[in-house]
């Protein structure tokens, strides 16, 4: 095996370019008012000392090539430790997202550090797409793929599988490209976890813009959804399911249908019911009593795909981040069963949780994917922001979703430690080796890896 490596770039060492802050004096700010030593959800404090924001791939280089231990920081949506490091962090936000449409070959170019938002809008001024987007369009490109988060739907893989290539600054500073079909560990290296490198372009597959509705239904039986998940899930383009798993209903189902047109797509659905549930004729928010104006527009009113894929609009903070998040993902013929084990879970699991999303997604052939080689159906937690309490209960879900294999997020709180999480990928040990022959002095690793994937 080898990794391709493009004509390394001379590393200048020039200084006063690269903007750096002693994050422990929390003297610099980011918007929203977030002290950048904290993640989004104010739930995880950062132990790293200083954070690089270069402005240039060469400053990159530089910063990389001279740090004992480093690792990339992105939108800071991550509920764990993953993103932190013993020594320094560096961001990519202020590189400019050099975005670069090929629309010959139907991909984009973007530097790491931009946000999904930032690269819709401009990808649909364009005429093009995405064929996917998360929950929120605020997350960064490589953040969102290092971790395999994704939207949702039947047929549609997780943001990750749109890569078609990485640019990549390994621990030398030296510049690695990698691409599909053409390097061999391009499948281990896109879900890379941050242990490879920092990843400071993308590229990505794209397609012709499309129009999408969005339509809501309210108070589906659970019984009726159980015996028709399969059918339920491939009503639209994507469909999510909220619950906070009491009761005998599913609170809202949201369907985004492609609207038949140019970009194609089958009839949204049809009648004002959807497996029981009613249609709702004002829009709402995720959450019972909550404000639906952050959310993207329902109703059935077509608009494009960027400003209907995500649950969230741009425009918006979609809150306060006073929560934690878990997710997990089973084998989709495993889906009912798994749902079973989490509603006899209820009396623990409701009273600490905003809401539940219960989403799809398909298979992959991405090493660390939590859709690896398999259709899958991911269970979502909102959690309050009751860290002490879940990750009391965590061992306790992941115990009754073990005989599903269930994967949990990267970027989420979990409680497998490595072995356990080894033994639901078959290409773990692959992903191990290329780290270790990519970073042989562990320059990305931090304690998160150590206990979470390489067993250290």
């Amino acid at each position: 095996m080898r990794t391709e490596i493009s004509e390394m770039t001379g590393l200048n060492g020039r200084p006063g370019h690269t903007e750096t802050v002693a994050i422990a004096t929390g003297s610099s700010t980011e918007a929203g008012g977030t002290a950048p030593e904290l993640n989004w959800a104010g739930n995880y404090r950062y132990a790293a000392a200083a954070i690089h924001r270069p402005r240039t791939l060469e400053e990159v280089q530089d910063v990389v090539a001279g740090a004992s231990k480093i690792r990339a920081l992105g939108s800071r949506h991550s509920f764990n430790a993953i993103a932190d490091s013993p020594g320094s962090l560096i961001s990519l936000e202020n590189l400019d997202p050099g975005i670069r449409i090929d629309a010959a070959a139907r991909t984009v170019t973007v530097s790491g550090g931009t946000r999904y938002g930032t690269l819709a809008e401009k990808l649909e001024s364009n005429g093009f797409a995405l064929p996917n987007l998360a929950s929120l369009p605020h997350i960064s490109v490589a953040g969102a793929i290092a971790t395999a988060t994704h939207g949702s739907g039947d047929a549609n893989g997780n943001l990750a599988t749109s890569v078609a290539g990485l640019e990549l600054v390994a621990a030398d500073g030296t510049v690695h490209h990698l691409g599909r079909g053409s390097s061999p560990d391009f499948d281990g290296a896109v879900v890379g976890l941050g242990a490879l490198g920092v990843v400071t372009k993308v590229t990505l597959d794209i397609e012709p813009t499309f129009a999408v509705r969005q339509d809501v239904f309210e108070a589906l039986p659970w019984q009726t959804v159980l015996e028709n998940f399969d059918a339920a899930t491939s009503s639209a383009y994507s469909v999510s399911l909220f619950t906070d798993w009491s009761g005998d209903a599913v609170a809202q189902s949201w369907l985004k249908s492609r609207v038949p047109g140019a970009g194609g797509g089958a009839a949204a659905w049809a009648g004002d019911t959807h497996f029981g549930g009613t249609r709702a004729t004002v829009a709402r928010h995720p959450l019972p009593g909550v404000s639906a104006e952050n959310c993207t527009e329902q109703l059935g009113v077509p608009g494009p795909w960027s400003e209907r894929l995500a649950h969230f609009r741009m425009a918006f903070t979609p809150s306060s981040g006073d929560e934690l998040q878990s997710e997990f993902f089973v084998r989709r013929e495993h889906a009912v069963a798994a749902i079973s084990e989490l509603r006899a879970l209820s009396p623990r699991i409701t009273p600490l949780l905003h809401v539940s999303e219960i989403r799809t997604v398909a298979a992959d052939q991405l090493w660390l994917s939590t859709a690896y080689g398999q259709d899958s159906v991911g269970f979502h937690f909102t959690w309050k922001q009751l860290q002490p309490e879940v990750e009391e209960l965590l061992p306790v879900m992941e115990e009754a979703l073990a005989p599903f294999s269930a994967r949990p997020h990267w970027g989420k709180l979990f409680h497998a430690d490595a072995a356990s999480v080894a033994a639901l990928y078959p290409r773990f040990a692959d992903f191990k080796d290329l780290a270790e022959r990519m970073d042989p002095e562990h320059k990305f690793r931090n304690d998160f890896l150590a206990r979470k994937v390489f067993g250290e």
